[in-house]
């Protein structure tokens, strides 16, 4: 494993132990079966949407993303200024860097259900079932963060992407976190923003139950596993995302030499996201 690769110190043992309140298991086995439905009707349609207008394809994969996320039982509350990112929910916003703290695999519907977007993720994700053929399908920039030589490739794909138009979603922890503590961002990402002239904008990302009490049964860690993770988010009762676009930070101007730009893009972010002035 890479020196340089971010590692969380959320552990499951110390930061899963919170009892919240549970589901009947026919209430679960109900929601993997909407779950998987849902999925497996994105693999399926994939294809076809791709032939759609962008804005139509962008309406139509924010409405999968809330329905898998309904399917999961986790209530949705998104606030700020998402989709064209000037308040309106359009989806046609064009080439912007989302950024957001990094807790669960869920974030990734989450984004999707407000300004979907070209994603970054790590290489494992591809061999997830199901799921990893589909985020792959979705035009995923993929990370292998076991090589610190292909870091500039990455960042060269995204600032092309940026430059195509259309945004992309990375997580600059480079690790999930609990929810209760986070990680520094990584600048590296951001040289993307600096070298497309794309503006960046924060996500914050909560999760809590119903009654109000942050929870941290979301949280992807340590050596927790995918479907370990999935039953107790489908056995959680009142499970609720709290989902914050906050105003994009603009971007300096073209200037790939200036490794101050990409540091002082990440500070700016990573305030915003932690309500920091």
């Amino acid at each position: 494993m890479s020196v340089w690769l971010p590692t969380a110190t959320c552990r499951p043992e110390t930061c899963l132990a919170d009892a919240s309140p549970e589901v009947s298991h026919p209430r679960r086995a109900l929601r993997l079966t909407a779950c998987l439905a849902a999925v497996l009707a994105g693999v399926v349609l994939i294809l076809p949407v791709r032939l759609f207008p962008y804005r139509v394809r962008i309406r139509l994969v924010r409405f999968w993303a809330r329905v898998v996320l309904r399917a999961l039982g986790v209530s949705v509350h998104l606030t700020g200024a998402y989709g064209t990112g000037d308040g309106t929910s359009d989806g046609a916003g064009g080439g912007v860097l989302v950024v957001a703290n990094h807790v669960s695999w869920l974030d990734i519907p989450l984004l999707a259900a407000g300004r979907p977007g070209r994603s970054l993720a790590k290489t494992e994700v591809r061999q997830w079932p199901v799921l990893g053929p589909l985020i792959a399908w979705c035009g995923t920039v993929f990370l292998d963060r076991d090589r610190l030589r292909t870091l500039p490739d990455t960042v060269a794909a995204v600032a092309e992407v940026l430059r195509s138009g259309q945004p992309v979603i990375v997580f600059p922890e480079g690790s999930t976190w609990c929810g209760r503590e986070s990680g520094r961002f990584r600048p590296a990402l951001f040289q993307a923003a600096v070298e497309a002239g794309a503006d960046v904008q924060p996500v914050r990302i909560r999760y809590r139950l119903s009654d109000g009490r942050p929870t941290s049964v979301p949280a992807f860690i340590g050596d927790d596993g995918l479907l370990t993770s999935l039953a107790r988010v489908v056995a959680a009762r009142g499970l609720v995302a709290d989902v914050t676009f906050l105003p994009t930070v603009p971007a300096p101007g073209p200037q790939p030499a200036r490794a101050g730009a990409r540091r002082e893009l990440a500070r700016r972010a990573q305030a915003a996201i932690e309500g920091i002035r």
